[in-house]
């Protein structure tokens, strides 16, 4: 099902009336420098996003700014890891728009995705249980264990999603390449269009 939509978003929508004329998807994709822009802007995006966030993560593992209160230094960063979320989810809405099918069949954009959840259920944990307690450790130099867990957690997480979303890039696990059959079972590769093949060169 989720295929099928994605496979509509990327052929149908936008789609002039002639028969070779693109769809929006397909114009995007086939943009070039529009498509570098947007792909620069996404990186710089995250990089504001993460830097930021590692900042204030660093601060509670007790690792600099000792002496600032936590709440401060939060409060002062907030405002550009704010910005610099809400223009990498729309860069990055928008460049999945471009390959939906590419990505959807692709291990390291789904592992990337595992991540961003793994990342938003810890700022939720952090949020609504941790942060409650945040008066008795504000100003501590070295944060309680479950805040410097927390911290942990958000660090590698999205060390995690940068790292499989740099890999998106490189084409070692395409489908229709002979590739183990768990990468193919991972990526669905039976649904893409150049079908699973595995180690022995077999068509599955």
């Amino acid at each position: 099902m989720i295929r099928e939509f994605l496979v509509w978003l990327a052929t149908q929508v936008g789609k002039g009336p002639g028969e070779f004329d693109p769809s929006w998807s397909d114009s995007l994709a086939s943009s070039l420098n529009f498509w570098g822009l947007l792909e620069g802007t996404h990186v710089l995006s995250l990089m504001l996003f993460a830097g930021t966030i590692f900042i204030v993560d660093l601060r509670m593992l007790g690792g600099i700014f000792k002496r600032t209160p936590i709440s401060v230094l939060s409060n002062k960063i907030l405002p550009l890891t704010i910005f610099g979320l809400l223009i990498m989810l729309a860069t990055g809405v928008a460049l999945f728009y471009a390959k939906p099918l590419l990505y959807y069949h692709n291990m390291w954009f789904r592992l990337k995705l595992v991540f961003l959840v793994v990342a938003a259920i810890n700022i939720m944990v952090f949020h609504f249980r941790v942060q409650r307690s945040m008066a008795d450790w504000d100003t501590l130099a070295a944060p309680p264990a479950k805040v410097r867990a927390s911290a942990l957690i958000s660090i590698l997480s999205w060390i995690l999603v940068i790292t499989c979303g740099r890999f998106i890039a490189y084409d070692w696990y395409n489908c229709g390449k002979a590739l183990p059959d768990w990468a193919n079972t991972l990526q669905e590769c039976k649904t893409s269009e150049t079908g699973a093949i595995n180690l022995k060169g077999m068509p599955l």
